[in-house]
């Protein structure tokens, strides 16, 4: 069993799955998903970025010039969704394990 995968990880790589992103789209598509729960920054963003490519989670799709500005998109590898969804497993299982328990131990309306 692997460790658990830090938060902002998690939302970086499920802001990857549906297609590639530069980083202020990972950045947008991942507060969004996580309802405004996860706020990357620029510079943690990047850096994260960096050793989710050094492990080979995510890689670089293409690199463009954008008004002047050089914009990089990332996707998600293989290995990286293999990788979110083993996490998502354990968090899955880990959350069915809790409601079972709350609902065994509490009377009346079961938690969902």
């Amino acid at each position: 069993m692997s460790k658990a995968m830090r938060e902002p990880t998690f939302w970086i790589l499920t802001a990857l799955v549906d297609q590639p992103r530069h980083g202020y789209g990972v950045i947008q598509t991942a507060e969004a998903l996580s309802e405004g729960q996860v706020r990357l920054q620029a510079g943690t963003l990047y850096a994260a970025l960096d050793r989710l490519a050094a492990q080979g989670l995510v890689a670089i799709d293409r690199e463009e010039t954008v008004e002047g500005r050089p914009r990089r998109y990332y996707r998600l590898t293989d290995g990286g969704a293999a990788a979110l969804a083993e996490e998502t497993a354990r968090l899955a299982r880990n959350a069915s394990t809790a409601s079972r328990l709350l609902n065994a131990s509490r009377p009346g309306p079961a938690f969902a």
